[in-house]
């Protein structure tokens, strides 16, 4: 499942390619994803210009004029991207957006479209006809604050309050939104913290390390624009190198990279797990 880098870099890349763009038309596919798309949500876009593209935790937010919003979420096999109307439309695609092209003459630029494609079917598109309802809708999911600029004192309570390992903790987007398997192993190694640790046996210090390995983490992720390991591409169709650095993550039985002991692999949170059994003891 694309986590927050993944995310990021998708609206990174989109950003400047939709900013002022009207939609034209809206083509939508015959397969309902997990939430089904309306279809009166239609003549409610048309004509709308695009003011902003922006994240929050692993959502996507369209924010057209008069504020109305298309906000995405791109489940597990996921991807946004900006194409020309003359490449093919691949299978999967669930929603196309025509661009109307800049200028008077439509023939000064080639016509755009913001494509939605989702393989499995688990991601959502969803209208929002003000900010109001936007609002309820993130209050109602419980998302946490974002990693960037997030408060010592709050992450250190977290912590302090739940007999939850870490790796549960990181997992939970009502803690800490945009987080998932991936990141949260690599920040856990990161950290050299034991991914069975409980939050309340880790010291204030340990929880300062932890904030800062998650934002290492994740800036450094940003950079390599994500981790592509199955379906994810960035909006431009590329796919990300992060996981050409993974330290842990989908090492089992490697040599850890800080120590040579092999990465050991186990199941927590209902997920798999990878850690440095050296770099990152219990106790």
């Amino acid at each position: 499942m694309p986590e927050l880098p993944e995310v990021e870099t998708i609206v990174r890349d989109l950003r400047p390619r939709l900013h002022a763009r009207r939609i034209a038309a809206v083509w939508v596919g015959e397969k309902s994803l997990r939430r089904p798309y309306d279809p009166q949500w239609t003549p409610k876009l048309i004509g709308r210009r695009i003011k902003s593209l922006s994240r929050r935790g692993k959502w996507i937010v369209l924010c057209l004029d008069k504020n109305v919003y298309l906000v995405f979420h791109l489940g597990m096999t996921g991807q946004l991207t900006v194409v020309s109307r003359k490449e093919p439309v691949l299978p999967h695609t669930h929603l196309i957006l025509r661009l109307k092209p800049f200028g008077r003459d439509p023939a000064e630029e080639p016509s755009r479209q913001l494509r939605f494609r989702d393989i499995r079917r688990f991601g959502s598109i969803t209208f929002f006809a003000d900010e109001t309802k936007l609002m309820e809708f993130f209050n109602q999911s419980h998302l946490g604050p974002e990693p960037f600029g997030l408060d010592s004192i709050y992450w250190q309570n977290c912590l302090a309050r739940t007999s939850r390992c870490l790796k549960a903790v990181l997992l939970d987007q009502r803690v800490l939104a945009g987080i998932g398997n991936i990141y949260s192993d690599e920040a856990l190694f990161e950290a050299r913290l034991h991914p069975k640790r409980m939050g309340r046996n880790v010291g204030s210090k340990e929880a300062s390390r932890l904030r800062r390995a998650i934002l290492t983490v994740l800036n450094r992720a940003i950079e390599k624009r994500g981790s592509s390991i199955r379906d994810y591409v960035s909006g431009n169709g590329n796919r990300g190198e992060y996981q050409e650095e993974f330290r842990v993550y989908g090492r089992f039985g490697e040599p850890c990279p800080r120590c040579g002991r092999p990465i050991r692999r186990i199941r927590l949170a209902g997920r798999s797990t990878h850690f440095c059994p050296g770099c990152q003891r219990q106790t």
